[in-house]
């Protein structure tokens, strides 16, 4: 009998099943129906963490992994990165490309996912979302690059039909529903299969988990607290980025949203410092 294929999973909440629960609390998501899937032996890691950065995954999670010595590894990180107001498109590379260049030594084959764009389905001021776009497109450009480098299994989320359907969303807006984890996990297996992975359908549910009630009761417990909690961190720096943003606009025009883009790195929230970083991003 061959050995099992050991996959494992390492990120953050959208790598840890946030959106796709039990009436226990307990996640799945699109890692565990992918595993599901498989029709190969297979051990199933999931050292993720929801608020994970990558600092975190290339630091604690990866040698977590990298004792059972798995063959197939998926990292899922950035979201947590670009909405902290240190963001540093240059810190996320390094951390990023050294996990990879990890996985690459042990011989195993990487996964890698593109960050969907949060403006499609969630309401934001223009200003505001023009910001967004270029943090989550910094982040796309590096995972692109290093996907190319490492020769990664990449799923291009942009480019999937449906992907911005509400039933694949999540009451955050942020996370996928379950049917949005089970599309993603299908969009993955599809990838597989052509690097050579046996891998069979992955199974649909016929509804997602979460009721108009439970929907409620998740936000005001945990949607709301977190949406303040970042704000108090980020908004220092959307404040300074938006003035930037109109500079910029005045610079190239209100179509325009190419250029440098400036991450200013701040100490703290109340301890601004002048420092810039600036990532040329095409």
């Amino acid at each position: 009998m061959n050995e099992p294929l050991t996959f494992a999973v390492i990120g953050d909440s959208a790598a840890s099943g946030v959106g796709d629960s039990n009436a226990e609390g307990t996640h799945f998501g699109w890692g565990f129906h992918l595993a599901e899937a498989f029709t190969e032996p297979l051990v199933y890691i999931n050292a993720s963490r929801p608020g994970a950065q990558s600092k975190e995954v290339l630091l604690e999670q990866l040698p977590k992994i990298l004792v059972h010595e798995p063959q197939l590894v998926a990292v899922i990180v950035g979201g947590n990165d670009l909405l902290r107001n240190s963001f540093s498109p240059a810190i996320f590379e390094e951390n990023l490309n050294e996990t990879l260049a990890e996985i690459e030594r042990m011989g195993a084959t990487s996964m890698l996912l593109e960050l969907h764009d949060p403006t499609e389905i969630v309401p934001m001021p223009r200003l505001v979302a023009r910001v967004c776009r270029r943090r989550v497109g910094a982040v796309n450009q590096v995972t692109r690059k290093l996907a190319r480098r490492y020769s990664s299994i990449l799923l291009e989320t942009r480019s999937l039909d449906g992907i911005y359907q509400r039933e694949k969303w999540h009451v955050d807006r942020m996370h996928p529903s379950r049917i949005g984890h089970q599309f993603i996990a299908d969009n993955f297996a599809h990838l597989l299969r052509l690097r050579g992975f046996e891998i069979g359908n992955v199974r649909f549910s016929q509804s997602n988990n979460r009721s108009r009630k439970d929907s409620i009761k998740w936000m005001l417990k945990n949607g709301t607290p977190w949406f303040l909690k970042r704000s108090l961190d980020l908004l220092p720096a959307l404040l300074f980025l938006s003035v930037t943003e109109l500079i910029h606009i005045a610079r190239y025009g209100i179509d325009s949203e190419g250029g440098e883009v400036i991450f200013p790195a701040f100490e703290n929230h109340q301890n601004v410092s002048n420092k810039l970083e600036i990532e040329r991003v095409s």
